[in-house]
């Protein structure tokens, strides 16, 4: 497998978004109901949204939590409904891997609304370096072993506004998406490469 991809190639990939069902979550009384849904997945997609900070010295709270299996994505305002007990539960659960990119800063932003002990995370970073990669970020990620593009468009919008937008709610899906659709290939072309959890 090709373990580096320049920008050109990159741009010359279809582009793609994730196709199954989102569930923007605002009400704190149907957490418990939709984590138990998660729970039933030995392995799920994670990643937040931090609405950005212009200002030096000046770091917003996590606005969004979004895990997602290969069929449905759950996009949990965290501005709005606050760091569940479910969810903490869900995030510390060992049982139900939570993959992602980059998502050290993640559980340490999640950590800072409420402290609690995560388990089963595991960084595909450290994966894909194990096996030789050169690029690491989700974008380039995607390329490499999915062979689409995902856009980052989304990126640096206003997570906490009262409603997110369309673009917002299939950019958040898919991110979260993307690590559980890197995760099972990777899985299945490196099968010797032992996958490790975090501890944080």
């Amino acid at each position: 497998m090709q373990k580096t991809i320049s920008k050109e190639e990159l741009s010359l990939l279809p582009l793609h978004y994730f196709q199954g069902g989102v569930d923007v979550v605002e009400d704190s009384d149907r957490i418990e109901t939709l984590v138990n849904e998660l729970e039933q997945h030995p392995v799920i997609g994670f990643d937040t949204e931090t609405k950005p900070s212009f200002q030096k010295g000046k770091m917003n709270k996590v606005a969004l939590l979004q895990l997602s299996t290969s069929e449905k994505a759950y996009l949990f305002r965290l501005n709005k409904t606050g760091l569940h007990p479910s969810l903490i539960r869900l995030l510390g659960n060992p049982d139900v891997q939570k993959v992602g990119v980059g998502i050290r800063d993640d559980i340490k932003g999640l950590q800072r609304l409420k402290s609690f002990r995560s388990a089963g995370f595991v960084e595909l970073q450290d994966y894909v370096k194990e096996v030789g990669f050169e690029d690491t970020s989700l974008k380039k990620l995607a390329g490499l072993v999915l062979k689409f593009r995902v856009s980052k468009r989304q990126r640096l919008s206003n997570w906490e506004a009262l409603h997110l937008t369309e673009s917002q709610v299939l950019y958040a899906a898919t991110d979260a998406w993307v690590g559980i659709e890197l995760y099972r290939q990777l899985t299945v072309q490196f099968p010797h490469c032992e996958v490790q959890t975090l501890t944080i």
